[in-house]
């Protein structure tokens, strides 16, 4: 981590940018913690999520007076994907019900079944492995890159074996995981991609929207994302025998040829036309919501790196847009006076800047030991194989990474960019009276 620039330089350059004087800022610092009954940063809320104004209330008034709620009957959804296809560069769109079903129905197209796996990152939200325990296929764990918070790609290649079916890499947080690495071991492999771009809406590689580069691409409209429609998902590929392949399965396993011809197994996983309206007011906003977030996070990092016992979470270089769903960075004890993380994130909160500590490790979770030891997979795998895949499970860059990691969420970074100073100046509060609260 760099040196930490001088105090009155910090105070100097927060205060010309919020339009504080060096002394109001100095005297916001000398307060006593809000934890311990001082007076806290910032008293005001955060932007509320979702955004609503009154096209969003007359479009979907105008489905529901409609009486098409369908999508088999409704247009809304057709009409987003296309918009959704376009936006991102994809040949393909097809709209479904949520990520998880997003991810779920790709696992279909691509053949994934019981005896394969399916290599995935141990930091991320459960439906990534959820959606492969589904399939009755198992997760290969590979651990993380700690400055990132993404796949350690260039570990992938050791995971694969003769049953690899599918690489997920998981473009966390909005950053993009390294894609070069990703697709040079999948190529060589003859391996399909299966992108969960879930938390990565506009998010690119090379200029190029994350989700476009493998097979497929997932997204998640789940009410806390950057796009949002209280649930929904959506797929993107540039192959017309996956999208067929998708087409079919979220609708049910229906053929192009008739309402009741079924050519394959398949879920109703469709999503709704009043979903697909709100996505496409939505979509109205994303650009510059999107670009608000880049500015203020970018602020924001200037910020937090010049304070001691912070790493704010690096961009690879080819990641050439952050869509910031989270705001990720790294938190040691060390620079705060061996303050434990629980009680700096209860110390922020008080200072009225809300975070979050993250993931836990998936792999100890109870679901995945309760998932392989049911009927079904007993009867696919030996016991041997389901030891080996448990004994196997060696992440301990990400056992840390989930001890040290903290998140600010999009909602966050979409007010002025006086919010992010006060961000930086309630952690350098904290750093100062550090070990009055560890005493406390």
């Amino acid at each position: 981590m760099r040196e930490p620039q001088s105090r009155r330089s910090f105070l100097g350059v927060a205060g010309a940018a919020v339009g504080f004087s060096t002394t109001t800022a100095r005297a916001a610092d000398s307060e006593s913690l809000a934890i311990l009954g001082g007076k806290p940063v910032r008293s005001e809320p955060y932007p509320h999520w979702p955004i609503i104004d009154q096209d969003d209330e007359r479009a979907w008034l105008d489905v529901l007076r409609s009486g098409r709620w369908c999508r088999l009957n409704g247009d809304q959804a057709r009409k987003f994907e296309e918009a959704w296809a376009h936006l991102l560069g994809a040949k393909h769109a097809i709209a479904v019900a949520n990520g998880t079903s997003a991810l779920v129905t790709s696992l279909a197209a691509l053949g994934v079944g019981p005896g394969d796996e399916v290599i995935v990152p141990p930091y991320t939200f459960v439906a990534t492995v959820n959606a492969v325990l589904l399939h009755h296929a198992l997760p290969v764990f590979v651990d993380v890159d700690p400055e990132t918070f993404q796949i350690d790609a260039r570990a992938i290649e050791a995971a694969i074996t003769d049953r690899t079916a599918c690489i997920m890499p998981v473009h966390l947080g909005g950053s993009s995981a390294d894609m070069d690495a990703v697709l040079s071991v999948a190529q060589t492999r003859q391996i399909p991609v299966l992108e969960d771009a879930c938390q990565a809406h506009l998010a690119e590689w090379r200029g190029r929207k994350v989700g476009t580069l493998g097979n497929l691409g997932c997204f998640s409209f789940q009410a806390s994302k950057n796009l949002n429609c209280g649930e929904g998902g959506a797929i993107v590929t540039n192959d017309d025998r996956l999208h067929d392949l998708c087409q079919s399965f979220q609708n049910n396993g229906r053929s192009s040829s008739g309402l009741f011809a079924y050519n394959l197994p398949g879920a109703n996983l469709r999503i709704s036309e009043f979903q697909a309206v709100l996505l496409a007011r939505q979509l109205s906003r994303l650009e510059d919501q999107s670009r608000r977030r880049e500015q203020n996070a970018q602020y924001l990092t200037s910020l937090l790196k010049e304070i001691p016992g912070l790493a704010p979470a690096r961009m690879y270089q080819n990641c050439t847009r952050n869509a910031y769903h989270l705001y990720m960075f790294r938190y040691d004890a060390n620079g705060f006076s061996g303050l434990s993380r629980q009680r700096f994130l209860q110390a922020l909160a008080a200072e009225g800047v809300p975070a979050a500590g993250g993931y836990t490790p998936l792999y100890d979770e109870p679901f995945l030991k309760n998932s392989l030891d049911t009927r079904g997979f007993k009867a696919i795998y030996s016991a041997q194989r389901i030891a080996n895949l448990l004994k196997g499970i060696h992440c301990p860059r990400n056992d840390q990474l989930c001890k040290e990691a903290i998140w600010l969420t999009q909602t966050t970074l979409l007010g002025p960019r006086s919010d992010m100073d006060q961000i930086a100046l309630a952690i350098r509060k904290i750093q100062r009276h550090a070990s009055k609260l560890v005493k406390a």
